[in-house]
Formats: structure tokens, sequence, C-alpha cells
């Protein structure tokens, strides 16, 4: 019991010495902005992408892109918005991919889109249709 009693008891001394060395450190992390963001977007029209364009060129946010209703409107504007997707991704250095019929997504460099022989063909796929 001697031995441990060396551990749990302090002396007064001891804990001044210890407050005195406390250092307060500010926790508040709401003004980080180092979060990586996964984001829905919905693609209604060609004007749809400017937001989309955007977030990524800040180079934060993974964006999930519901295709699905500029689809069913207009192939060409379609093919026009993808076009832009894939530039503006070259760009920032990031990957774009088929995600299904419906959804695309983008990410930043630091991201990479895993891939798989079935993954791939779908994306072919897809390119064809909108060709």
């Amino acid at each position: 019991m001697g031995f441990f009693s060396k551990f749990t008891s302090k002396e007064p001394e001891e804990e001044e010495a210890v407050e005195e060395g406390y250092v307060e450190l500010d926790t508040d992390v709401s003004d980080v902005k180092s979060k990586i963001i996964v984001r829905p977007f919905v693609m209604m029209d060609f004007d749809s992408i400017k937001p989309i364009l955007d977030s990524l060129r800040e180079e934060k946010t993974i964006a999930l892109i519901n295709i699905k209703p500029l689809k069913d409107k207009d192939l060409v504007e379609l093919k026009r918005a993808i076009n832009k997707l894939k530039k503006t991704t070259d760009a920032i250095g990031g990957e774009i991919a088929g995600f299904g019929e419906d959804y695309i997504v983008v990410t930043p460099s630091f991201a990479q889109i895993y891939r798989t022989k079935e993954t791939t063909e779908v994306k072919e796929e897809a390119e064809g249709e909108i060709r």
C-alpha cells in the first residue's frame, strides 16, 4: 500500500507547480476550413453547373451529382455540362466517374475513385449513350 500511496497523494507544492505550467489551448475548430465536404447536387439544366464548379474549385468538396433531370430533358445540354465538368476536374487534378446511370462523382486531387472492370464498362456505356 505504501508503493501506491506515492502516486495517489500529492503534496500541495506539487499541485501548484503543475498549475503554473498549464497552458490553455484554443479548441474551437469552427474556423478551421480543412474539412472535406461530400455534397449532393441536382443538375436540372446547364446553369445548375455553376455552383458545382465553384465548390469543386475550392478543392474541399466531393460532388455527387444527380444528372437524371437533365438527362431526361436534354441530352445535348447534358453532354455540354459533362464536358465542362471534365475540363474543371482535369484543371484541379481530380477524378470524375459515373455512379450508376443517373449519378456522377467528382473528386478533388486528394481523393481517388475506386474503379473495377464493371465500373469502367458502365462509364463507357454511359459516355456512348450521351454521345
